[in-house]
């Protein structure tokens, strides 16, 4: 990918996770929404590095690694507003989606990616597969039972599977500062026989460097990689989420100061990469397609009330 195509991918994440936002107030999205806004450089960073075949394996924060492994984007969004034509026929929402034919998939439990991208690991490993599994969490999920003995196995094993944290420093509303015993969770990669690096994860250009680090180490056989990349979380944890454990300083200074997307634009202005102009008609045409594939979504229909107890079991209908 070009510069300009991460800043492109950027918006595209962006105003993805906005349609989504209108679904809220509305009553179409149920139950909790949680949002990437703000963390949408790492995103748009592992993209050009995921090859077909690879694995992702994401949490309750899940929308902006599913459209990097390639979900398509209008059934997902359909699957996020519930409506039949949805990646689980609406029956999932959007903290249950799944692709199988792009080896994609999320949980709303804390932890719980990292055994599923084990297993998918392992999987390749002995298949002799030049693919990777991702398992995403966060830096709560990184005090998860679960990291350690994922990271055993692979590291033991040498299977190639990268850990991805996105460390927006909070589990839900606990600083990291005051749970964790290392100040940083890639420097818990020695334990294991591990890579680690710990970058900027509000700079696309270094995610997408230590991402492609990160890859080429788990496909080379050489075992698995912890990438934590540092983010901010510009909403609540959930939408309805109070989040008054931020002051409106700390919250306004993180959108002023750590905005990827402004991040990119004034690199790419500053190195003469685009002018005003053409970002700007990029924004526009970005929210233009977006507003007009939630158009799509929200005339199609919601699943017939007579197949609330479909798939359920093995084979389909009851």
């Amino acid at each position: 990918m070009t510069r300009l195509e991460r800043f492109r991918a950027m918006l595209t994440l962006r105003h993805f996770d906005e349609a989504c936002l209108e679904g809220v107030p509305t009553g179409e999205i149920h139950g909790e929404l949680h949002t990437g806004i703000g963390q949408e450089a790492i995103g748009a960073g592992m993209m050009e590095s995921l090859q077909p075949g690879d694995a992702v394996v994401s949490t309750h924060r899940n929308h902006y690694h599913a459209l990097a492994a390639g979900v398509p984007m209008k059934p997902m969004l359909a699957e996020i507003f519930e409506k039949a034509s949805g990646l689980c026929r609406g029956r999932g929402g959007h903290m249950h989606l799944f692709d199988a034919e792009h080896n994609f998939s999320c949980s709303g439990i804390v932890g719980a990616s990292l055994p599923v991208a084990l297993g998918y690991a392992y999987s390749f490993s002995m298949k002799g597969q030049n693919n990777l599994a991702v398992g995403v969490t966060g830096d709560g999920g990184a005090n998860n039972g679960a990291f350690h003995e994922c990271l055993n196995i692979a590291g033991a094993w040498k299977l190639p599977l990268v850990v991805l944290v996105e460390n927006n420093e909070l589990a839900i509303s606990v600083p990291i500062g005051d749970v964790s015993a290392t100040a940083t969770i890639a420097e818990r990669a020695c334990a294991y026989g591990a890579w680690g690096k710990k970058v900027d994860g509000t700079d696309v250009d270094i995610v997408a460097e230590a991402f492609a680090e990160a890859a080429h180490h788990a496909r080379s056989g050489r075992g698995p990689a912890i990438l934590e990349a540092s983010c901010h979380r510009f909403r609540g944890h959930f939408e309805g989420d109070h989040d008054s454990y931020r002051t409106m300083k700390e919250k306004r200074e993180m959108r002023e100061r750590h905005d990827p997307i402004t991040i990119a634009r004034r690199k790419l202005l500053a190195e003469g990469l685009a002018g005003e102009a053409e970002l700007d008609a990029m924004a526009e045409a970005s929210q233009r397609e977006m507003a007009e594939l939630l158009a799509e979504v929200r005339a199609e229909p919601l699943p017939e009330a007579a197949g609330a107890l479909d798939y359920l079991f093995v084979g389909g209908k009851r």
